[in-house]
């Protein structure tokens, strides 16, 4: 898993690249550890190279997620592929996360 983050202004980009499983999912965690600080985050995530995610990927999408919310921000993710974005939609998730 790749994770690249560039801020814009008030925006921040996401761009996700491979798997998120068991033996990445905490390194994904520490990847975007940033995105948990500051005040009203606006988080975009590009999910179009994210060819999969494990519950532990989940679990940290939901912890971002939490985080953004309890800080007044939006978090979207973007361009998930069918196989991804069918995890999300059968766990869920996508009534919890936006998903586009």
């Amino acid at each position: 898993m790749k994770v690249t983050i560039n801020k814009q202004n008030e925006k921040t980009l996401v761009v996700l690249d491979g798997r998120i499983d068991s033996t990445n999912a905490d390194q994904f965690q520490q990847d975007i550890a940033s995105l948990m600080e500051g005040e009203k985050p606006d988080i975009d995530i590009d999910c179009t190279n994210m060819t999969y995610t494990s519950s532990q990927g989940l679990r940290v999408f939901l912890l971002l997620q939490k985080s953004v919310m309890a800080r007044n921000g939006k978090m979207v993710l973007r361009n998930m592929n069918p196989r991804v974005k069918e995890v999300f939609d059968i766990t869920g998730f996508s009534n919890i996360i936006t998903t586009i």
